[in-house]
């Protein structure tokens, strides 16, 4: 059955707010806090179910690297978790779910970068740490992540990558055997062609937050981007549908017939090229699962593994006759 969500992403190359050296913390963070809602603002009219906000969006742009550490410790030690209580307002007062990247204190002397998810009445849904930090990370002493959850958010499971994350195929393969139905992704770097790579290979919706860079997008499990921010608008809406599967070509007749029977209450989606569908359930009551097994249809995923253990049966494994290549003139 249709589950339709609504997903804004907000970024761009000028997102975060300047640093002022000439007030303390505690008026930074106001500051901040005002910057920050006015971000947020713009997206609100359209009503979206998640908000995905950049890496370490509620940080002032930075000192110089040099002096970062200290900056880290001393703007995050005064602002406490007020930054929780802060989004977690926003959430509650608009019913949204909230996605924000931060740094977090952690379990001993230092600290995390982390993806905090607040559900629409403002609590914590779950976190994120940052799997694979970079060595200027290493320098402001935040350390690796070693969790890859899935976190619950009423429309569905998301998981998260934060920036440099997304280069390691290691973690991706994590997240393939995980099946969410959303990865969440604050950087301050795009990715370029590696967001299609995840969302595809994840069979997973997309939703970047690119801050420094542009675009932020929203992408399908296809790669194909379905909604991005522009060099006039630093945020993007995208209405996205979590009732989905992917079909081989070859079941092209038993969708032609699911069609027949279910009209507009089924989208076939042909993105050209890769050999497989996109269904979508656009009804009540009936999902795109179910449309599949009444119609003996199987998943792409389904019929890969069945062409592997094809492959793999006795006697199914050959070699060309070395002889055929022997030119006699």
């Amino acid at each position: 059955m249709a589950k339709k969500v609504k997903i804004s992403v907000i970024g761009g190359p000028d997102f975060y707010m300047p640093a002022d050296e000439s007030i303390g913390y505690p008026e930074m963070w106001e500051k901040l806090k005002a910057y920050l809602t006015k971000q947020i603002d713009q997206v609100l009219p359209d009503r979206p179910d998640l908000i995905v906000l950049t890496e370490m969006c509620d940080l002032p742009r930075e000192f110089k690297r040099d002096r970062m550490k200290g900056f880290i410790k001393g703007f995050t030690d005064s602002r406490g978790n007020d930054n929780i209580r802060f989004f977690g307002r926003i959430a509650s007062e608009n019913k949204c779910n909230i996605s924000f990247s931060t740094v977090t204190p952690g379990k001993g002397d230092y600290y995390m970068n982390t993806t905090i998810l607040l559900n629409r009445d403002g609590g914590v849904a779950g976190h994120y740490d940052k799997y694979y930090v970079t060595y200027i990370e290493n320098d402001w002493n935040i350390r690796y992540g070693n969790q890859t959850p899935l976190i619950s958010l009423d429309f569905g499971k998301a998981a998260c990558a934060i920036c440099f994350d997304l280069n390691f195929d290691d973690l991706r393969e994590r997240y393939k055997e995980l099946k969410p139905d959303l990865i969440i992704f604050s950087s301050m770097f795009h990715g370029g062609l590696m967001q299609q790579v995840w969302a595809n290979e994840c069979r997973a919706y997309f939703a970047g937050a690119i801050a420094h860079q542009r675009p932020s997008s929203i992408l399908s499990p296809l790669g194909e981007t379905l909604a991005c921010s522009t060099d006039y608008m630093n945020y993007a809406t995208a209405a996205i549908n979590l009732d989905y599967a992917l079909v081989h070509l070859k079941d092209q007749a038993r969708l032609n017939e699911l069609k027949k029977a279910y009209g507009a209450g089924i989208t076939i989606y042909d993105p050209c090229h890769l050999g497989y569908f996109m269904i979508s359930s656009e009804m009540p009551g009936v999902s795109a699962a179910d449309m599949l097994k009444e119609s003996g249809t199987i998943t792409y995923d389904e019929y890969i593994a069945q062409s592997r253990l094809l492959r793999a049966e006795p006697g199914k494994l050959g070699e060309s006759d070395d002889r055929f290549f022997i030119h006699n003139d």
